[in-house]
């Protein structure tokens, strides 16, 4: 019986549509947003009339940023930003007083995030106060870490998060 023979083949590269939408893609699974969401982002931002030097992809990653599932995710209050989204649709979370059980919530600067108190006796946050101790939130947002109350101070950079996507893309994509 004969061997068939194995040809490695050199992969392809990716048109310039694939790389939009692995880029689109990487994103939107990053926030864990829908298609639907993540395309309304897109659409609003890019309707959005941008004054001074700030650039349309800064005004982009900065709405997804201000969600409130990713507010308690950069707080470190949670691990993932699905076990963020879950925490504040099961209503564990209040914004300025108010219980929210809405993780597309969009926060403003100054305002107070907190865990509800009669919450803080379940299992769930007695484990987040041992490991939030250790952990360091990012300088736009203030976290007491012994009541788990979250301060919104400020708007992140495109360099402060890091992202590994590059957004132009993603604006090509759906101008299509």
């Amino acid at each position: 019986m004969q061997k068939a023979v194995v040809r490695k083949r050199r992969p392809t590269p990716l048109s310039e549509y694939g790389r939009q939408l692995a880029q689109k893609q990487e994103l939107r699974n990053q926030y864990n947003l829908r298609e639907h969401q993540f395309a309304k982002y897109v659409k609003e931002t890019l309707a959005k009339k941008i004054k001074g030097d700030v650039t349309t992809a800064q005004v982009f990653i900065e709405r997804l940023e201000q969600r409130l599932d990713n507010i308690v995710f950069r707080s470190g209050i949670a691990d993932t930003r699905s076990q963020a989204r879950q925490m504040v649709s099961h209503g564990h979370f209040m914004v300025n007083g108010k219980r929210t059980r809405i993780p597309s919530y969009e926060t403003h600067i100054g305002d107070v995030i907190c865990a509800v108190p009669l919450d803080l006796q379940k299992t769930l946050f007695k484990n987040v106060l041992l490991k939030i101790k250790k952990y360091n939130p990012p300088a736009w947002l203030e976290v007491n870490k012994e009541i788990l109350e979250i301060k919104r101070k400020g708007v992140p950079s495109l360099q402060d998060l890091g992202l590994a996507v590059e957004v132009p893309l993603i604006f090509e994509f759906y101008s299509r």
